[in-house]
């Protein structure tokens, strides 16, 4: 079964490897059943039921809504933590890039969990809460994986005298509004003033007097908007609240297939397709991430290898690609114009901001500029393109 998208077909299934939910135990958000009743398309994803898009609003449609007006993302799914102790920062800092120590009250960063070898075991979003207290927001398909990675390294941490300890925020569910309308929407729940918060940066408010939320400007759609935690009792009313906000045809409900078009369209990774185990932070174009004061001293999980990347160049990259005809999707080959296989795609889908297909994937470093012609392999076709600078539709986020 697939979404119409124009003239063209978008396979949910080809959408970040999703598949539609079946009879199998799978985990449900506290918002499920208002989804099913919203008209969404339930799908499997990391375990979880939720949807791919809502009746006959195509992943299409609901990405050009969500660059002009706002959407509303059910993610909470993701996996809601905490570190706490006056040590909390510390502890945190031998397991990813970040700054820790460095990031301020309500304030926010996005980082990497690091293995041995340099690769990303996950990548999540880091934010203050107060001096002793980190809210750590990663990803749902990597939950029991993270948490098997971290556990120890806090308990050792623990064991040897300093105060840090480690709980999974049961009981909260995490809606995404995003869109360039996104702060005229939540304005319309608080008293507190929107325009005075920074992208990555966060507060904790009444919202619709349902709720105190904890809110950070933030998302994965390339758009202005936000995060709001907020206790599963209340989601379902904070998610009406906010479709019948600004006259109530301002926010639309989406799915899974949008968000993965337009996190592609902001040129940003997703765990297990364009980042895994085996890729460094380097090779994935996000050394952006390593903070200037760990390059001091790399003294977190794998920072020698991946500081000697840094130095030497590796032998791959990713990068991006614009072409038009089939779909390069996941897996797709990327060839050099004489027919060479030089790389992979990772992810790939039609753009409708752009009107032609896009793309990620690995490229060998010596054909990784931008510009460079190559071939994309889908099927038994060689599709003209070229090495693309990401991300394809540029960033919105928004600054006091």
């Amino acid at each position: 079964m697939a979404l119409r998208c124009g003239a063209r077909r978008h396979p949910i299934s080809a959408v970040s490897g999703f598949r539609f939910a079946s009879s199998n135990p799978e985990r449900r958000t506290a918002l499920y059943d208002f989804h099913v009743e919203q008209g969404g398309k339930m799908v499997d994803f990391a375990g979880w039921q939720l949807p791919a898009q809502y009746g006959s609003f195509s992943a299409m449609q609901s990405t050009t809504h969500t660059r002009q007006k706002a959407s509303l993302f059910d993610v909470s799914h993701m996996l809601q933590w905490s570190l706490v102790g006056r040590d909390a920062s510390e502890c945190l800092e031998q397991m990813c890039v970040a700054d820790v120590h460095g990031i301020g009250d309500n304030r926010g960063t996005l980082s990497v969990l690091t293995n041995e070898q340099g690769g990303i075991i996950d990548d999540f979003i880091i934010n203050r809460v107060s001096s002793n207290e980190l809210y750590i927001v990663s990803n749902a398909g990597n939950a029991d994986k993270d948490i098997a990675h971290v556990k120890p390294i806090i308990e050792d941490f623990a064991k040897s005298g300093k105060d840090v300890a480690f709980s999974v925020k049961e009981g909260l569910s995490l809606l995404a509004l995003q869109g360039p309308s996104s702060a005229a929407v939540l304005s319309e729940g608080t008293s507190y003033d929107i325009s005075s918060v920074s992208f990555m940066n966060g507060f904790t408010a009444n919202l619709f007097g349902l709720a105190e939320c904890r809110v950070t400007r933030c998302g994965y759609t390339g758009e202005d908007g936000f995060e709001i935690s907020v206790p599963s009792a209340h989601a379902v009313g904070l998610a009406e609240r906010l479709l019948a906000a600004n006259g109530g045809d301002t926010v639309k409900l989406a799915g899974l297939a949008a968000r993965d078009t337009l996190r592609l369209e902001a040129g940003l990774c997703l765990h297990g397709s364009d980042i895994d185990d085996s890729t460094t932070p380097v090779e994935a174009g996000l050394a952006w991430c390593i903070a200037k004061p760990r390059r001091q001293t790399w003294s977190f999980i794998g920072g020698s290898i991946i500081r000697d990347q840094l130095k030497n160049k590796p032998s791959r990259r990713r990068v991006g690609f614009v072409s038009s005809g089939p779909v390069a999707r996941a897996g797709s080959e990327i060839l050099d114009t004489s027919g060479e296989k030089i790389g992979h795609i990772t992810s790939g889908a039609p753009s409708p901001s752009l009107a032609k297909n896009v793309a990620m994937g690995y490229i060998a470093t010596a054909h990784a500029k931008a510009g460079t012609p190559v071939q994309l392999k889908v099927r038994t076709r060689a599709i003209e393109s070229a090495t693309a600078k990401m991300p394809f539709v540029p960033a919105k986020y928004y600054t006091a």
